[in-house]
């Protein structure tokens, strides 16, 4: 990956993150916030080898020498990245973190840290985390990457350059994704989940995603004319086919878009439907239904999203829902 690459995905954050590079500005502590597949680790990693590389006279990073390979096979030792261990990360991960700052870096005196998913951070280790970053140091170079930047620390945001990553263009994604001979319900439907392609490509591929598309399909669809039966589907058609709770994340994303599409319907705005095969179940819908009452099931869906990452019991949560669901 290079500046030139990661420059058509995110031109204003290149930009921005280049001139500090030339101006010998970086900061000490970075926010990268945004979207699923934006590109955050990308440019972390790509700051890291313009910081670490030593044969680099400019800020393009050489890409060949010992920092640089490290770096791309993730085994420099003095790049450490940070990931949740189950639901979150906890104040052991930090504590470890805090560590390695009273260490010179192996290589030279030069450090980089990723925390992944900084949003899961427990208090504790949140809390953790503002020693380092009270306390910088011109050789170290701390990269929180998160998707709901509302979760962190109002405390580690005033510490830190909060840098926002743009979502690619569905359209652009969805043209590239064609290009590679994907069938356009697909590609729209990965395009809505992620706005990397080579993620987004991986969807496409995966069979598992095509099934789970119809599954939504099939509940909405019960949903409207077999109210009475949702709950035996729900059992025999849904829990059983979405049992891991990612699985489930995406089950509920999906049926979020449904919705979506509906209010598309509503406004006369079809050109933004991501079911796009599917317009004529999408109009018979929309004429039961009202713009408020598409809005409160959205609302009832962003809320079991919410409830599954906080461990609620899946079969309840979809009870529930469906229970809200099928109200109206």
């Amino acid at each position: 990956m290079s500046w030139e690459q990661l420059s058509e995905r995110q031109p204003r954050v290149v930009k921005t993150l280049t001139n500090s590079v030339k101006k010998d500005r970086l900061a000490h502590a970075y926010v990268f916030e945004g979207g699923h597949g934006t590109g955050k680790m990308d440019m972390a990693l790509q700051i890291a080898k313009t910081f670490l590389c030593r044969e680099t006279t400019s800020v393009e990073p050489c890409g060949v020498c010992k920092d640089c390979k490290r770096i791309d096979s993730g085994n420099h030792p003095d790049v450490h990245i940070v990931q949740p261990e189950g639901q979150s990360i906890k104040i052991d991960q930090i504590r470890g973190l805090q560590k390695e700052f009273a260490y010179h870096g192996m290589e030279s005196d030069k450090k980089v840290y990723i925390v992944e998913h900084a949003d899961r951070m427990t208090v504790q280790a949140a809390n953790s985390l503002l020693k380092f970053l009270e306390e910088p140091t011109s050789s170290t170079i701390a990269f929180l990457l998160t998707e709901q930047v509302h979760r962190l620390l109002e405390t580690i945001l005033s510490r830190s350059q909060v840098v926002s990553f743009s979502p690619l263009p569905p359209e652009q994604l969805m043209k590239s994704l064609q290009e590679e001979d994907i069938s356009l319900p697909m590609a729209a439907m990965a395009a809505a989940l992620t706005s990397d392609k080579s993620e987004a490509l991986e969807i496409c591929r995966q069979e598992w995603f095509a099934q789970a598309r119809d599954k939504v399909i099939q509940l909405t669809e019960e949903l409207k004319t077999r109210p009475s039966q949702v709950f035996v589907s729900l059992q025999d058609n849904w829990l059983s086919f979405f049992k891991e709770k990612d699985q489930l994340d995406n089950a509920l994303s999906l049926l979020l878009i449904w919705y979506k599409d509906l209010l598309f319907i509503q406004l006369s705005e079809p050109e933004h439907l991501v079911f796009v095969d599917q317009r004529q179940a999408l109009e018979q819908q929309a004429l039961h239904t009202s713009q408020k009452r598409i809005s409160e099931k959205m609302l009832a869906i962003l809320t079991a999203k919410q409830r599954l990452g906080a461990n609620v019991n899946p079969q309840l949560l979809m009870e529930q829902l469906v229970l809200r669901l099928r109200e109206g």
